[in-house]
């Protein structure tokens, strides 16, 4: 782990010193004080974005204006990214004079100019063009993708699994997952998103957890009203994520962070949603049965919570017979390690928590996150034998306020 991050550190300082090395070259030619002031000024911007990264845990950014949040945030990150692009293209320009210099010195013994000094090679103007582009993009890509964080995108699959009884053939299953109340700014937007819900028509509605970013307060009377609007004939079922609990924020007792999970817990409660937790329901028509799981968070990645319990949700359901069970389960970690190798009945696991990182290419054709170094399963569907997961690229947005390739996503699920 040390190693890692001293490697992460070692990159992102060689990123910084290029970035410097580029924005000086780019104001040689400017007249002193001009050049002087584009050096300082970026220099105050590096550092301000900076500050943001490191004492992002003590900033309490749910008090800045939203639109100064937005702003801030996706500079901070259009930099951060374009700087690394800066790197790449740099590295790839020294590594071309170096081997040119090398090969000038082998063919050419390293024979001196007239002057008896031999003249470096200079950078391609080419690649510093590409490289300031290349910046320039990013910047204004992030800033870009916060237009698209109420951009909800309305995803319908048709799911062939074993087990399915014939009268729950047709099932259409709607779900949502990683709301994060506290980072919205816009009622009318969200509400705007409940209604693309309610438009289609589900036979049940299900919530895979991270209702809020910390705390309870951040789903006001507001929100309350908007998220109670959806219902369906079969109910609304939820369950909670990792940062439903409030292990990220400095609580002054053990008490106040409980109060605040029960605070949670009723909301879920007022707005008519059920909130599964580590149980399961079965649902009848005529002699046919499905079971619906929920269970609480539980994270195969060391750093996240295991507050689930897949031994007490199941209980007593083998005795009922069910052929056919869905699970909602937050994180989709928990799939591979532990629900694929213990529980192989269990055919449909929906889960969220990704967000496909909010950051990406989505289409039919060809897939990628940097969220997929980190999870092997991060959007979409995927099949092992007769089990499935579906990973829900998340309803709201953490953090970066915006989605750039990866929209915020309602899943329409057909089981046929």
């Amino acid at each position: 782990m040390g190693l890692r991050f001293a490697i992460i550190l070692s990159l992102l300082g060689l990123a910084e010193f290029y970035s410097f090395i580029l924005v000086r070259s780019m104001a040689r030619n400017l007249s002193p004080v001009w050049r002087t002031s584009v050096i300082v000024g970026y220099v105050a911007i590096t550092l301000l974005c900076w500050a943001g990264f490191v004492f992002f845990r003590q900033i309490q950014s749910s008090a800045m204006p939203h639109l100064l949040r937005n702003l801030y945030t996706a500079l901070a990150l259009g930099m951060l990214i374009g700087k690394v692009l800066i790197l790449l293209v740099m590295l790839i320009d020294d590594l071309r004079r170096l081997i040119t210099s090398v090969v000038a010195a082998v063919a050419f013994h390293n024979s001196p100019t007239s002057d008896g000094i031999s003249q470096p090679i200079e950078r391609s103007a080419f690649l510093k063009n590409m490289a300031i582009v290349l910046a320039g993009l990013s910047i204004f890509g992030f800033g870009y993708g916060v237009r698209n964080r109420y951009n909800y995108h309305v995803r319908k699959i048709k799911l062939k699994l074993a087990g399915l009884p014939d009268a729950f053939k047709g099932l259409k299953i709607v779900q949502i997952s990683d709301i994060h109340t506290g980072s919205f700014d816009n009622h009318s937007a969200v509400a705007h998103g409940i209604d693309r819900i309610l438009d289609q028509k589900a036979d049940i509605i299900l919530f895979t957890g991270d209702l809020v970013n910390n705390v309870s307060t951040e789903v006001d009377e507001k929100y309350q009203e908007i998220f109670a609007r959806l219902k369906a004939p079969m109910g609304v079922y939820s369950t909670l994520g990792n940062h439903d609990y409030g292990d990220y924020v400095q609580w002054e007792s053990e008490e106040a962070k409980v109060a605040n999970l029960n605070r949670l817990k009723g909301i879920h409660a007022k707005m008519g949603w059920k909130l599964m937790m580590n149980e399961h329901l079965v649902f009848e028509r005529g002699n046919d049965k499905i079971a619906l799981i929920g269970i609480e968070n539980w994270g195969a990645k060391a750093h996240f919570p295991k507050y689930g319990d897949m031994k007490a949700a199941v209980n007593g359901l083998k005795e009922k017979n069910v052929p056919f069970k869905i699970l909602m389960s937050h994180d989709p970690s928990h799939w591979d390690a532990q629900v694929r190798t213990e529980y192989p009945d269990i055919q449909l696991t929906l889960s969220g928590h990704t967000h496909g990182m909010q950051l990406g290419i989505d289409s039919k054709i060809f897939k990628w996150s940097p969220v997929q170094y980190i999870y092997k399963q991060w959007a979409g569907d995927y099949h092992e034998g007769n089990q499935c997961l579906y990973v829900n690229r998340g309803f709201g947005f953490l953090g970066y306020p915006g989605r750039l390739g990866i929209l915020p996503e309602i899943t329409v699920i057909e089981l046929v």
